[in-house]
């Protein structure tokens, strides 16, 4: 496949731009076969925690982490299913990868193409780079820090992204598909001293996207989450001049007990 491999790690990380390109080439070859998957039998199943898996997942991830291994061998890679079948790495202080191969399960399972491809790396716990690829309808997002954030469609030409302002008529905000809660939600907003305009449900990471590219303002998120669900995420919308913090207007950091996230809000730093 032509990656390019860094060399072995010392006390710095390889150099992000490299790790970016060869990240955006490793999301590319597993939406491939995501989509090979999902014009056919979608292989679904239930995992122990009662949430579904399908053949998508383990194809997709399969390709991610060999690539990820291949790329930085000193580095451990937290992967959804691997994390599942109880292989849990040790982080020893190091950076690490965190892996969603296929975010938005449901949503392909309802194939209604609100699913992504999540690659991030951590450093020092904080999302340095994130790559979101949706495969419906093949739209890329990447951030990286230091270096911006960017998009590509239908695999042309990266263009910078950046979060706007909001909106004097009010915010517009991003919910789940599969977990929007409205009345919670509203209370916030009013408590909070928010005004919203308008409402957009999506599925996945696409909701931290939209907010990035300037196509919606704040995403609070009151429910469970694990830390692969939003490492990339993060990291495009913090490239593109957003932030994710913790109802305590904490950073929201990685490397937690269990890799479980606490309620967070994904904003704009403007819709404060």
């Amino acid at each position: 496949m032509g990656y390019k491999v860094a060399a072995p790690m010392s006390n710095t990380l390889p150099e992000l731009s490299t790790l970016r390109e060869t990240c955006t080439g490793l999301a590319r070859d597993a939406a491939r076969e995501i989509m090979r998957i999902y014009a056919g039998d979608l292989g679904e199943r239930t995992k122990a925690d009662r949430s579904p898996v399908t053949d998508a997942d383990h194809a997709a991830e399969a390709i991610i982490v060999a690539g990820l291994r291949r790329l930085t061998p000193d580095l451990a890679v937290v992967a959804e299913e691997e994390m599942a079948a109880g292989h849990v790495p040790e982080l020893k202080g190091r950076p690490f990868w965190l892996v969603d191969p296929l975010d938005g399960t449901k949503e392909f399972i309802k194939r209604n193409g609100e699913f992504t491809v999540n690659i991030a790396l951590i450093h020092h716990g904080r999302p340095t780079l994130g790559i979101v690829l949706a495969p419906v309808p093949d739209t890329l997002w990447r951030g990286v820090d230091g270096l911006g954030a960017d998009k590509s469609e239908n695999g042309g030409a990266f263009r910078p992204i950046a979060v706007r302002a909001p909106p004097s008529e009010g915010l517009t905000a991003c919910a789940s598909r599969s977990h929007a809660i409205y009345n919670d939600l509203d209370i916030w907003f009013r408590n909070n001293g928010l005004t919203v305009a308008e409402r957009i449900q999506a599925g996945s990471s696409l909701k931290f996207c939209l907010i990035a590219e300037g196509k919606a303002d704040i995403y609070p998120r009151f429910g469970p989450t694990n830390e692969w669900d939003t490492a990339a995420g993060q990291g495009v919308l913090e490239a593109a001049g957003g932030e994710v913090v913790t109802t305590d207007d904490r950073p929201l950091t990685y490397g937690k007990a269990r890799f479980s996230n606490p309620h967070f809000i994904a904003r704009s730093k403007a819709a404060r």
